[in-house]
């Protein structure tokens, strides 16, 4: 008859489940695998794939009873660090958001939004396009496989039972605010200055041809002069969106290295 001991199964869920919960609350908060246009099922599949390929090679966890205080903190801060890499990730993607919501609001077409699953909101059009590109940058740069790197290597900064919450880790994902706002600015600065000048250019002709109607030609121009500056600068993007995921990375891992290990 098979017996197991309650050694035995604290031990099992040290190894197996704590492991489990930082991986899963990675998955479920990164801007890939946690979109929410993918199927619960496929996001808790994915993460329990990884987490059969990762709890193995990590090293033996400590003795830790899961029943006592200790043991729910300890899960508790499993998640926390989970949410933490994989918020700061999908907050990269929201300066490009940031980004397509001021050249839309430029170009004319903030009333161009329809309804996004991914952020169970209304979502302009534009921002939708550019976090399209986003993506197939960040796979292009095996960004999801640096993100899974990411997640081993956490478990070697910050192993099972040795983290715990400090404020001056905390403050260090605050940067991500910078860069969200300065980056988002820094990819519709191109846009934002060209449509800038044809808005002068039209007020300056609106004057000089009192009439004219400004608002039956302002706005095709303005779009049009917009879509062209925006194909032009396209390739731009993708040494902005690089440096802008390096970044991501480097605030992730002066997270963990903040983290206080005991």
């Amino acid at each position: 008859m098979l017996s197991i001991s309650a050694a035995q199964m604290d031990a099992f869920l040290v190894a197996w489940c704590y492991p489990l919960a930082r991986i899963l609350a990675m998955v479920g908060t990164s801007p890939l695998f946690g979109n929410s246009t993918i199927p619960k099922r496929v996001r808790i599949a994915i993460g329990l794939v990884l987490g059969f390929a990762i709890v193995p090679v990590l090293p033996q966890a400590p003795a830790i009873q899961p029943g006592t205080w200790n043991g729910v903190a300890t899960f508790i801060m499993q998640i926390l660090i989970g949410v933490s890499m994989g918020l700061t990730m999908r907050l990269v993607f929201t300066a490009v958001d940031m980004a397509g919501d001021i050249i839309g609001l430029q170009m004319g077409l903030s009333f161009a939004v329809f309804f996004d699953p991914s952020s169970s909101g209304r979502t302009a059009v534009l921002s939708q396009i550019l976090t399209l590109l986003a993506s197939l940058v960040f796979l292009s740069l095996n960004g999801h496989l640096f993100l899974i790197r990411v997640l081993v290597t956490s478990f070697d900064l910050v192993p099972i039972g040795s983290g715990s919450i400090s404020g001056s880790a905390w403050l260090v994902l605050m940067r991500i605010g910078t860069i969200v706002f300065g980056s988002g600015l820094l990819m519709s600065l191109p846009l934002v200055a060209a449509l800038l000048v044809t808005n002068i250019a039209l007020a300056v002709l609106t004057r000089s041809a009192p009439q004219l109607n400004i608002f039956a030609i302002g706005f095709p121009i303005t779009s049009t002069i917009g879509m062209l500056v925006l194909i032009v600068t396209l390739n731009a993007f993708s040494p902005l969106l690089q440096n802008l995921f390096d970044q991501g990375f480097n605030l992730v891992g002066l997270f963990l290295k903040t983290l206080p290990v005991h």
